[in-house]
């Protein structure tokens, strides 16, 4: 079941949303060559508590982590380690934050140090899928028409598009319906109604979109080891305009 949010529920993900942000911000500061995966993570737990909110991630279905780190050909839900970042990375990071009941959902990817021509292309399009995603997220239309608006800028790159793992409903729980598959899908395609928050998420790889799921239970990598991408925002729709929560802009 769709569950719409009214508007005084929207405000408090959106100050869930503030928070997330601004921990992004602070990551940013830290995630240059040298740096371990685990430092940023407790980086981000200090932040989010110290902002009188928690990390949504951590506990979620047993997960160990405030952050998930996915480095180079992981794609998403990777384990902050002592492994340290190196120039010519890129790392997604994927955050939940729970504020008073009310949760937001961000993802970036960034490059570390100086990366590739063809890896900085990934992020660029990758970033773009996800902006042309929100283009088509307004009131009226179809969850088709996002999944749709990713899948082909996508291929238009020649990248593989992940099946397995999609975007979400958000705000209550950290996964509702509907979801937001980033291929054209024959399931349900319900429309965009007001007060639907969904968290839009591709996940592009450079190769093939086919995934494996290592032995942690938790990581997930690119079947044939090419680099991945991962960009996500909560979103609001309203009747007349369709709101970024999650955005870098107050």
């Amino acid at each position: 079941m769709i569950r719409l949010k009214n508007t005084d529920e929207i405000k408090r993900i959106r100050d869930s949303s503030r928070i997330l942000v601004n921990t992004f911000e602070e990551i940013k500061k830290y995630c240059e060559p040298g740096i371990s995966t685990i430092e940023l993570d407790k980086i981000a737990y200090g932040f989010i508590v110290k902002n009188g909110a928690n990390p949504a991630f951590l506990g979620y279905q047993d997960y160990p982590a405030s952050l998930c780190i996915s480095v180079n050909h992981e794609v998403i839900h990777g384990i902050p380690s002592k492994r340290k970042l190196k120039s010519g990375d890129i790392v997604s990071l994927d955050l939940g934050v729970e504020l008073h009941g009310y949760i937001s959902d961000a993802a970036i990817t960034l490059p570390v140090g100086r990366i590739s021509e063809d890896a900085a292309l990934l992020l660029k399009v990758t970033e773009e899928c996800l902006y042309l995603g929100i283009q088509q997220a307004v009131y009226g239309n179809r969850i088709r028409d996002i999944s749709e608006a990713v899948f082909n800028h996508a291929k238009n790159y020649n990248y593989g598009v992940v099946h397995q793992f999609c975007g979400h409903g958000v705000g209550y729980d950290l996964h509702e319906e509907p979801q937001i598959p980033n291929y054209i899908s024959s399931g349900p395609n319900p429309r965009l109604k007001n007060g639907l928050v969904i968290a839009i998420e591709p996940m592009i790889n450079m190769g093939t979109g086919d995934i494996r799921i290592l032995d942690d239970g938790w990581t997930v990598e690119t079947a044939d080891k090419a680099l991945s991408a991962h960009f996500e925002h909560t979103i609001a729709v309203f009747k007349d305009h369709t709101e970024i929560l999650t955005s870098l802009a107050d």
